[in-house]
Parts: C-alpha cells; sequence; structure tokens
C-alpha cells in the first residue's frame, strides 16, 4: 500500500465532496430507482427468487471515498408514505412475489432522515408476502430500530453492513467512520436478536495492488464471518463519483481485474463454513482484460454464487499470450 498520497489526512469529507461531478436532475421520489429479479441461494441451501428494489431517498450523511450512490439520492427528506409507493410501483412492473426481496436505499434503512420509521408498518404491509427481507445499515446506526421493524415483519429480517475491508490504514481513508469494533459490536448485536448479518467487503478498494486486492477481501470476509455474517458479497471497486477518478489519476487506484475478483470469491468459498459467499456480478465486463473468455468468466462466477462450490479454472489461450 502506498504510503504517500493526495489524499488528506484531514477534512476528507471536504475533499472527497470536491471531486464530485455535477449532481443529476432530482430523482422523483415516488418512484425507486432500480429495480430487479435475480436467483440467489438462501439460507436452506436452496437457489430462490430474490427482487432488489433501489429506493429513493435523502442521501446519506457519510461521505464515503468510493460510494458513487448519492447520484440517485435526494437532497431532502421525502415525504412520508413515498417509500411504499416506490415499492408498490417496483412491484408492480417485476409482477412477482418472490421469496427473497432486498431494499436497498443508498445509505441506511434506519437513518430516519431517508426511512421514515413511522413508514414502517405500510412498508412491512407491502412486502409482507417475503419470508426474508434484507435491508441495508452503517454499523453505527444497528439498533433499536431494527428490533422495532423485525417485530413487524411476518418473515425474518437480514441486515446487511458495509465492512469494506478490514485494512487498518486503508478502512481509516475510505472515511466510512467507523473501527472494527462498531462492525463486531453490531453484528453481535443482530444476532442475539434473531436478524442474520450481511457484509459488504470491497475487492481491490483505494491504496491497493491487485495481490493486496484478493489477500485483504479475503481476511476480510473471514473478519465478518467471526463476527457471524451469514453472507458475505464481494464488490469489486468501481470508479465513476469523482475522488476515485482523482486517485486513478495519481496512479493509487485501479478497479481490480476480473481474476483478483475470481481469485478472491474462490480463496473466500473455501474458507465460508455454512456461510455464503457471493461475488457481485453488475457490469463486470468492465472489469475484464480478455474478451475472448470474459462471458465464460462470468458463468463461472455466477455458477459459484449459485452453488458455492469451485469449478474447474477457465483455460483461456488469449490470456496466456497477455504481458499485463
Amino acid at each position: 500500500m502506498r504510503v504517500d498520497s493526495i489524499f488528506p489526512v484531514h477534512d476528507r469529507t471536504a475533499w472527497i465532496t470536491a471531486q464530485r461531478p455535477p449532481r443529476p436532475v432530482a430523482p422523483d421520489p415516488f418512484k425507486p430507482h432500480g429495480f430487479f429479479l435475480e436467483k440467489e441461494r438462501i439460507a436452506s441451501g436452496q437457489v430462490a427468487s430474490s427482487a432488489t428494489i433501489l429506493l429513493t431517498n435523502k442521501e446519506c450523511p457519510w461521505r464515503c471515498l468510493m460510494c458513487d450512490l448519492w447520484k440517485n439520492t435526494t437532497t431532502q427528506t421525502i415525504p412520508p408514505g413515498a417509500i411504499v409507493k416506490q415499492i408498490d410501483y417496483a412491484l408492480s412492473q417485476l409482477r412477482s412475489r418472490p421469496e427473497q426481496i432486498k431494499l436497498y436505499n443508498s445509505g441506511s434503512f434506519f437513518d430516519p432522515a431517508a426511512i421514515p420509521p413511522a413508514d414502517y408498518p405500510v412498508i412491512v404491509r407491502a412486502v409482507m408476502f417475503a419470508k426474508h427481507v434484507v435491508v441495508e445499515s452503517h454499523p453505527r446506526l444497528v439498533g433499536e430500530k431494527a428490533l422495532r421493524f423485525r417485530d413487524l415483519l411476518s418473515g425474518s429480517l437480514e441486515v446487511a453492513m458495509g465492512l469494506e475491508t478490514v485494512h487498518p490504514q486503508v478502512l481509516s481513508r475510505l472515511n466510512k467512520k467507523f473501527e472494527l469494533a462498531h462492525f463486531s459490536q453490531a453484528a453481535g448485536f443482530l444476532r442475539d436478536n434473531g436478524i442474520s448479518v450481511r457484509a459488504f467487503v470491497l475487492v481491490k478498494p483505494p491504496f491497493m495492488d491487485e495481490v493486496e486486492g484478493w489477500e485483504w477481501a479475503v481476511k476480510s470476509a473471514v473478519f465478518a464471518l467471526s463476527c457471524g455474517a451469514t453472507v458475505v458479497s464481494l464488490i469489486p471497486t468501481r470508479p465513476g463519483n469523482g475522488a476515485l477518478e482523482r486517485l486513478m489519476t495519481a496512479g493509487e487506484f485501479s478497479p481490480p481485474r476480473l481474476s483478483t475478483l475470481e481469485k478472491a470469491l474462490e480463496l473466500a468459498l473455501e474458507v465460508r463454513s455454512a456461510s455464503r459467499i457471493f461475488a457481485d456480478t453488475w457490469d463486470l465486463e468492465q472489469f475484464s482484460t480478455c474478451p475472448a473468455c470474459f462471458k465464460k468468466r462470468r458463468q463461472r462466477i455466477h455458477a459459484m454464487n449459485l452453488s458455492q462450490r469451485i469449478p474447474p479454472v477457465i483455460d483461456c489461450p488469449a490470456c496466456e499470450l497477455k504481458t499485463d
């Protein structure tokens, strides 16, 4: 990891926000900014239908170095009842009632400025069909609101938290403003109260090379599992928020190669025990350096996600000829 850096030691929030491109046109607070169906291996070991709804709401109070989710947020708290209208709209378009539903909101579900707690009952009624509901939260916002939401559900609850990395110097630079103890305490609180834990882990965040990228992703997955996480999602670090582009220009960041994500997934699967390890497959092509084998590699990662087994490696003569 590089010691010298253009990234400041102090006032990191101001530096991060100063790198941002102009904010897009304000989104419609009554419509989600995305929704989709996918297959996911659930706790039972079965592969089930899962819906993800990307809710529109007020921007997260934290300004993380790698985050570009602010682009789809509002600058003000949205009106009461808007969140359930977003959910209803997404479900009407998906025309599906999947076993699992993820309510992701570009921040923390338990941030009252993002998701009004008064809306919890109507939100729950909208997703009552789901056997399992997943929401996301910053570790430092996990508490009584999680229990209140859990108690309203007919099915089970899971809270996803961004651990990102256990690398001590890199975690502090990400401007997440929590320590590993905060994650561990939040995970313990959730687990003690019958709520499952999902951890998001970055593959090759800024200030790491390719080897460090997969090594620390695996170390971070192991830490999450030791805290009781039943799911670890490996997310390749993507540019797009201005700050990462600035670090790219300075030689302090480059997106991970597809092979780095593959290796992190393989090694994490080897130590997963009874938990599940997934690799995020959204827009994977940007991480590929070889068009000849990209589709096969994407299929291989997808197969690992669903089976939790490691299939044979892809043999690609075109890759072997590359010198990068």
